[in-house]
């Protein structure tokens, strides 16, 4: 599998986004949390990220803990196989107001898909 995150794998669909808020479930291993949806009519799983502004004022913190997410994520998606033609859109945020270190939230991540993928297979 290819360790890419092309357009059509991100989340921008604002129907979609919606839905996952009102619809979706959520758990949550520290620093992220995970808001989730099967969605039959996705061709891939789908992906968004979000950093409270209210945690880190500053944009450049903001962008630089939304990067290290895109990559965690981008890295480790292939453990997110296909369940049954079974699609998701994923939203993670992150949590607390402290910045921790890329292996932190490396592993917070492969917790969350791996329990995401055991929860629904």
């Amino acid at each position: 599998m290819k360790h890419s995150f092309p357009k059509e794998e991100k989340l921008k669909s604002k129907k979609i986004i919606d839905r996952l808020f009102v619809e979706g479930r959520t758990f949550k291993k520290f620093p992220i949390r995970v808001t989730y949806l099967p969605v039959e009519t996705l061709e891939n799983h789908q992906a968004g990220f979000s950093v409270p502004k209210r945690n880190f004022k500053l944009a450049v913190d903001r962008n630089r803990i939304k990067r290290q997410l895109r990559e965690a994520y981008r890295l480790q998606k292939h453990t997110l196989a296909v369940n049954n033609g079974l699609k998701f859109a994923l939203f993670f945020t992150h949590l607390g107001n402290k910045k921790h270190d890329y292996e932190t939230l490396e592993r917070a991540m492969h917790s969350l898909l791996k329990r995401l993928q055991n929860e629904n297979h």
